[in-house]
């Protein structure tokens, strides 16, 4: 890594920074975004439509999912590895809400199945969260069907290193520096503002991508990209499903037996 990208990520981190930076970038012609852009997300797109919040208590105690229903969605689910917090019920019931809530891990096909296919799929806050984003972002494509909305930490682009991305567990203290948004009023990052802590499970902060490399795991994931609002440590993309979604099927043994004689035959297999 430059001494001149360590330069630019230092700047950015600070207010000042920060603020010149979404100035330059919308005086370019660029979509700026910002956390609260999330509620006008929410109301465009959830009315009329079934939605699931994937990772909706952190902070947020169901917020959107409590706000898709209030804009017109149906079928609101709110998901989450913990919870649902007393926050969450207490609004529920101040409401009188229908908002389900399903405690599951979502890359795992129980809580696919339970969640269901859905037309408005929101996940905030969670991809940088998740040692194999590449899986979450399938599990997500798996229940899209009509929008995927989605916001995620980054990391500013690496020049010359398109797809670029760091792995924050063990990092030196020294090298994990880098990455401490306090700064800009982030305090809580496990993994970054102290050591990895395998105890803490998805609360560790695993991976910084770069806005080029979040957008080729989402197209490869089978998402066509149709926004991105960008920010210097954040991008929020609305994403549609398409066709071309990445998977791979297991062969049965008949076939796999077919298969390995025909790699063989084709003598295309060399250590690399």
């Amino acid at each position: 890594m430059s001494l001149r990208y360590r330069l630019k990520v230092r700047i950015l981190k600070t207010p000042r920074g920060n603020l010149l930076w979404r100035h330059w970038r919308a005086r370019r012609g660029d979509v700026v975004g910002s956390y609260a852009d999330l509620s006008d997300y929410v109301r465009r797109f959830a009315p009329g439509n079934s939605f699931a919040d994937i990772g909706c208590m952190w902070g947020v105690n169901g917020q959107f999912a409590f706000l898709a229903e209030e804009a017109g969605a149906h079928g609101v689910k709110g998901v989450d590895v913990f919870g649902p917090t007393p926050e969450f019920e207490r609004t529920k019931s101040e409401r009188n809400s229908s908002v389900e809530f399903v405690l599951g891990d979502c890359t795992q096909p129980e809580t696919i199945r339970r969640i269901g296919p859905t037309d408005v799929v929101l996940c905030a806050g969670v991809l940088y969260h998740h040692p194999a984003p590449f899986d979450l972002l399938v599990a997500l494509r798996a229940l899209c069907r009509k929008t995927l909305i989605l916001r995620t930490s980054t990391i500013p682009e690496m020049p010359g290193l398109p797809n670029g991305a760091v792995f924050y567990p063990m990092l030196s203290a020294k090298d994990r520096a880098l990455w401490n948004l306090s700064s800009l009023g982030l305090l809580n990052q496990v993994g970054i503002s102290g050591a990895f802590d395998p105890h803490q499970g998805y609360g560790n902060w695993f991976w910084g991508l770069t806005p080029s490399a979040l957008r080729s795991l989402v197209e490869t994931a089978g998402f066509r990209v149709d926004r991105v609002a960008t920010e210097a440590f954040a991008q929020t993309l609305v994403c549609t499903p398409v066709e071309s979604a990445f998977h791979h099927e297991l062969p049965d043994p008949v076939q796999a037996q077919q298969l390995g004689a025909d790699v063989s035959a084709a003598g295309i297999a060399r250590p690399a």
